[in-house]
């Protein structure tokens, strides 16, 4: 078996606080997992489901176990990087509904666009698109002549 990422997992101090967010945001939807502090996240069409393959993962919300992260520290643990549409609608939107910049949109050559936001929880995420500022895509075979 390959060692591939196959699930991950956000805390959160108020669960309910980080499911409005990332509903809002991304679209993602959460469902309770029994009577635990932890709720399945479904990212969308095409992630991987039960008996499929898939191009994305899935994940879990979990109730934190202790502080959240202290605005300014360096990242302790994963980061989650998301493949969007177009990151500086996605940045905008998420400044919008509570986050804080990390680090603003940015085109990386031979990469895409990329930025990052802090949850309003504290969590670091990023969000990327193989489509640069200028509407290169780094994903076309073509961009690259």
């Amino acid at each position: 078996m390959a060692n591939l990422v196959v699930h991950f997992e956000i805390h959160a101090s108020e669960p309910q606080q980080l499911i409005d967010f990332y509903s809002s945001l991304l679209g993602w939807e959460f469902t309770r997992f029994g009577d635990m502090d932890y709720w399945s996240i479904t990212t969308g069409e095409g992630s991987i489901q039960v008996g499929s393959a898939g191009a994305g993962i899935n994940g879990g919300l979990t109730r934190r176990r202790g502080p959240s992260p202290v605005a300014g520290a360096p990242v302790a643990g994963a980061n989650l990087v998301v493949a969007v549409d177009d990151v500086d609608s996605t940045f905008t939107r998420g400044i919008e509904l509570g986050a804080v910049e990390a680090l603003p949109p940015d085109d990386m050559p031979g990469v895409g666009r990329l930025a990052y936001l802090i949850d309003p929880d504290g969590n670091v995420f990023g969000f990327l698109s193989p489509v640069l500022s200028d509407g290169t895509n780094v994903m076309d075979p073509q961009a690259s002549h």
